[in-house]
Formats: structure tokens, C-alpha cells, sequence
């Protein structure tokens, strides 16, 4: 009896061991676009998909690179920044918006020729760009704890949600819901009202530390959250901020994207590693821990062409973006 058991734990655990090496690597390294020699920290990426274009805020470097993803090469490098953070492509006014931490300032660029649009002051520690589609508004989070709201086309700032500190990853909820934003210094998550600009509730965040990436799962109406302390990705649900699971993370990430296509979850970290997270039925389950570089904590997953792209900032050799693909 006892060697009859002894083999069929011993089937199924070779049965489960099968179907996991027969499932393929949910991302593969594609290609690398070198940018030269950059110095310093690589912040956060946008994209303009109509023209293909990858835009790169190269912190250290005072610059931001453009990169063309048909040619899969660089296009050309913007200089005259002061420490560019975040940045977006807003479409309906085909607008490139960059958050300058160094001089207080959100620069607009023209679209077409990247010429100059104007700039909008804001304060101190201009950061994280989202562009919420919806209502047609351009977010910026700054300060010691306040999120922008500017008029893409009067380029003007309307509002400001005040917060309790500086905010870092904030998203908005489809279909008009509310912005989730990482407080880390408050240890929440801030619930705003763009309507009403302000905010409306806080969801503690326990005994965990500097949630600074956060990213919505709209399909299972969660929110998802990284934490760099200690290093951990933990769910919410969307509806009331009740926390429902964690699980171990990389450590120092950035980035956090949902793959709704493939129920994936992506996240970027300087620990020098992508994770990947499966949403199953019985709840996250991290599936790879795929080696990059160093440092190489942002990133932005791109739907439109399946694509992920990491920021690699120069070490041994050049900076450079790191472009990932699920499988076909």
C-alpha cells in the first residue's frame, strides 16, 4: 500500500512537472536598441503609436530619446531638460508632454517635428504622466503631494487633487471611474474624484512599504500594487480596497503593466529582473523571473504591438531598450 501511494504522488508530480516545462516562456528578449552612451538613470517611456515612436526619459541625462520601432533604432535625442521623469503622448491634440523634476515644469513638444509647445509651471518634483482619455485631461503628479490637472488644448492647469505627500504610480479606473494613486510617504492609496478633484477615501497599506508601481486588472476589477519594502505584489479589490493576496515580488520596481490578452501581469525592477504573474482562478501565481540588467527598474508594456519594453541604463555597455514579446 505504502509503495502504491509512493508512485502516484510520484505521477503526479511528474505530470505537473511536464505541464509546467511544456508551457511556453510567457516573454522573450526580441531585439536591443542601442541608445550610446547615456549617463545616469533611465526614467519612465511613452508611445505614439500612429507614428510608431518609443520616447525615452533619460533622467541623468537631461535628454529624452526617440526612438522609431518600425526601424527599430534611435531616431534622435531632445536636449535642454532638467531631470525629465515622466512623459506622454497625448493623441487628440497629438502632444508630447514632459514632466521636468529639475525646473518645475511639464515642456509640451509639437507631435509631428517634437518642436517646442510651451510649458506649464507645476512645483517642485514634476513626475508621473497619465493621460486620462476619458474626460480628456492630462494628470501629472508633483509636489509634496498634489496631482495636476491640465486642458490639453488651452494647455492650461485646471485643477489640483491635493494628497497627504508626493504621489508616485497613479492610474485611472475605465469608464469614468477614480484615480488609484501610490502615496508611499502616507503609506495609502489615495481613491480621487477628477470630477470633483478631490480625494474621497485611502486604502491603508498595512505593514508594507514604498508602494511606488501600480498598475489596474479591469477584467477582475483589482488593483495591483508593488512594494519595495518588503519586496511584494499585492491585490485589491477595486470595489472597496479590501487587500485580498500578496505574493513575493523582485525587489526596487517601477513598472507594472496588466496583459488582459493573456491574464499577465508584468513588473520591472532595478533588482535587474522582469517578473511574471499569472491570474489564475485560485489567485496570482508568479510564473517567470527573467533576468535583464541592473538597475533596468522602468519599462512599458504596449498592447497595440504586444510588445514590452525595458530601459536599460549604461553599465558595462551602452543604454539601451530591451524589447520582449509574449508568444505568438
Amino acid at each position: 500500500m505504502k509503495s502504491l501511494v509512493c508512485a502516484l504522488l510520484l505521477g503526479i508530480a511528474a505530470r505537473a512537472f511536464a505541464d509546467t516545462a511544456a508551457e511556453p516562456t510567457p516573454l522573450t528578449l526580441d531585439f536591443r536598441v542601442a541608445l550610446g552612451t547615456v549617463p545616469g538613470r533611465i526614467d519612465h517611456l511613452a508611445v505614439d503609436v500612429r507614428r510608431r515612436r518609443l520616447y525615452v526619459a533619460e533622467l541623468g541625462n537631461n535628454s529624452v530619446a526617440v526612438v522609431d520601432l518600425t526601424e527599430r533604432r534611435l531616431l534622435r535625442r531632445l536636449q535642454g531638460f532638467r531631470e525629465p521623469q515622466g512623459i506622454a503622448y497625448e493623441p487628440s491634440t497629438d502632444t508630447v508632454y514632459v514632466a521636468s523634476a529639475g525646473d518645475r515644469s511639464v515642456r509640451i513638444l509639437h507631435g509631428e517635428d517634437l518642436t517646442s509647445a510651451g510649458a506649464i509651471e507645476l512645483g517642485e518634483d514634476a513626475d508621473n504622466i497619465r493621460i486620462d482619455m476619458s474626460s480628456t485631461r492630462v494628470l501629472v503628479g508633483y509636489g509634496s503631494g498634489a496631482v495636476a490637472v491640465i486642458d490639453p488644448v488651452r494647455r492650461q492647469k485646471v485643477a489640483d487633487i491635493r494628497l497627504q505627500a508626493h504621489p508616485e504610480s497613479f492610474q485611472v479606473a475605465p469608464h469614468g471611474g477614480p484615480i488609484l494613486a501610490n502615496v508611499p510617504d502616507a503609506h495609502e492609496i489615495a481613491v480621487l474624484d477628477l470630477v470633483t478633484a478631490r480625494q474621497t477615501s485611502s486604502w491603508p497599506t498595512k505593514n508594507l512599504r514604498a508602494n511606488f508601481p501600480l498598475a489596474i486588472d479591469a477584467e477582475r476589477q483589482q488593483v495591483m500594487v508593488m512594494f519595495r519594502h518588503p519586496a511584494t505584489l499585492a491585490a485589491y479589490r477595486l470595489r472597496d480596497g479590501v487587500m485580498t493576496q500578496t505574493v513575493a515580488a523582485c525587489s526596487d520596481a517601477d513598472d507594472l503593466f496588466v496583459d488582459s490578452k493573456r491574464s499577465l501581469i508584468y513588473s520591472s525592477c532595478g533588482e535587474g529582473f522582469v517578473d511574471v504573474y499569472a491570474a489564475r482562478a485560485a489567485g496570482l501565481l508568479r510564473v517567470a523571473h527573467l533576468a535583464t540588467a541592473a538597475g533596468a527598474r522602468t519599462s512599458l508594456w504596449v498592447p497595440q504591438f504586444d510588445r514590452l519594453y525595458v530601459a536599460v541604463r549604461a553599465a558595462k555597455g551602452p543604454a539601451a531598450i530591451w524589447i520582449f514579446r509574449p508568444p505568438d
